[in-house]
């Protein structure tokens, strides 16, 4: 090698060496969308060791709310609540809006499996009066669909029609008058104990609100 060459190579900057933590995060991903959840887990929970002694709480936050999802389609919910939570917890210091809307409704769809209806209908409220603020009235029917069948799986026939009531006043309001119809009919069916529409397929997709 030259003198020139060897110049060259000692004054050319180093690589960018890449966060362990950040790489098995890389890594945990790469291997879920593979569907390999088992060895995802150990790359997330060897990130968030990582983001731990790193003080990043964002992928603390990240890594939590992965490995959330991958204990939840374990059917481990207890376990993946408690890995929202904490991302959660972090994200409401942060401000981070739509991340606390996001890991909300995985709670509760846990908090639902495992029959804990009264805090599922809690963050349930939570989510539409956040979406309310943010004047998202899609945001706020498609999870007042979700609370209507909560209150249904509950017993709780009346408060189902009720919120299928307001839903259909929503869509009135903007002037969705076939979809204001389907939701008046699913309120009555709900009084009559006719469950059956519930889970059936919509004739229509509904209109943007």
């Amino acid at each position: 090698m030259s003198q020139q060459n060897k110049d060259q190579e000692i004054d050319r900057e180093p690589a960018e060496v890449q966060d362990p933590a950040q790489a098995d995060y890389n890594k945990g991903k790469e291997l879920r969308a593979a569907g390999d959840d088992s060895q995802a887990a150990l790359f997330f929970h060897n990130a968030l060791v990582g983001y731990e002694q790193n003080g990043d709480d964002k992928g603390v936050a990240n890594a939590c709310d992965q490995l959330g999802d991958i204990c939840a389609g374990r059917e481990e919910h207890e376990k993946a609540i408690i890995h929202y939570q904490r991302a959660f917890e972090i994200c409401d210091r942060e401000n981070d809006m739509f991340s606390l809307i996001a890991l909300q409704k995985k709670m509760a769809v846990s908090q639902r499996v495992l029959q804990r209806f009264a805090e599922a209908v809690k963050i349930y409220l939570n989510v539409i009066d956040i979406y309310a603020g943010y004047n998202n009235p899609a945001g706020t029917v498609a999870t007042m669909e979700e609370l209507a069948k909560l209150y249904l799986e509950m017993g709780e026939r009346q408060k189902s029609a009720d919120t299928y009531r307001t839903i259909a006043s929503i869509h009135n309001n903007f002037r969705h008058s076939n979809h204001a119809q389907e939701f008046m009919e699913k309120a009555k069916q709900v009084e009559k104990g006719a469950c059956r529409l519930l889970n059936s397929s919509r004739k229509q997709p509904l209109d943007p609100l």
